[in-house]
């Protein structure tokens, strides 16, 4: 009696091609199915990593991950300032999660799946607290500044799910028309919903000052 094989695949191969869906479809059309089609395999063939799609992200924000850090730019090498080690970490995450379409929501809350996070985490807290920084006080600077960028991703992709092309009710002149008896309130979607890299830039060397102003040695 002939059996069926079985297709077995790596993790990792299942997290690529959901990342290449992901581009396609966002992440609401992001399903199992889909991405067991796209690999010739029945959908019960995934549920031998994955037991859910929360487990499949968590792989996916991993695979992102690796991806981030062997840029050569977010990792800065040599005697670099604390400063500019905050600033280029999360330059680099910005730029690895505008890679992937909802790159913000699959990265937020997920788990990574390895440990290649730990080395980098104990060199950004390494820096930090040679600086003279408390653990507790490296631990909050690095964080508020991770979460300061996972945020602005966040409402990046909302407004603009595509680079350049802002959804229905976020363009700016037509806000500003909707908005005609707030005149604050609708000059400054001009500052709010366009030059993202430029606002992104300038708020993050605010969390940088706040952090040298709040946590550095002397402050």
């Amino acid at each position: 009696m002939a059996t069926k094989k079985t297709t077995r695949l790596a993790p990792e191969t299942v997290a690529e091609t959901a990342l290449r869906l992901l581009n396609e479809r966002g992440l609401e059309g992001l399903t199992l199915r889909a991405i067991a089609q796209e690999l010739n395999v029945q959908a019960p063939a995934l549920y031998w990593h994955f037991k859910n799609k929360q487990a499949l992200l968590d792989e996916m924000a991993t695979v992102m991950y690796r991806r981030m850090t062997a840029d050569a730019a977010a990792r800065p090498a040599g005697d670099v300032s604390w400063q500019e080690r905050i600033l280029a970490a999360n330059r680099g995450l910005r730029a690895g999660l505008l890679r992937y379409r909802d790159g913000a929501k699959v990265y937020s809350g997920a788990r990574f799946t390895g440990t290649d996070h730990a080395a980098d985490m104990e060199e950004q807290l390494g820096a930090l607290v040679d600086a003279g920084f408390s653990l507790r006080d490296a631990v909050r600077a690095s964080t508020t500044a991770y979460m300061y960028t996972l945020g602005f991703v966040t409402e990046e992709q909302g407004t603009e799910p595509v680079p350049g092309q802002p959804r229905e009710g976020f363009d700016v002149d037509e806000r500003a028309e909707r908005l005609a008896g707030f005149p604050l309130a609708a000059a400054a979607g001009a500052e709010i919903f366009t030059d993202y890299d430029s606002g992104f830039e300038e708020g993050l060397r605010l969390i940088v000052a706040g952090i040298e102003a709040t946590y550095a040695p002397g402050a």
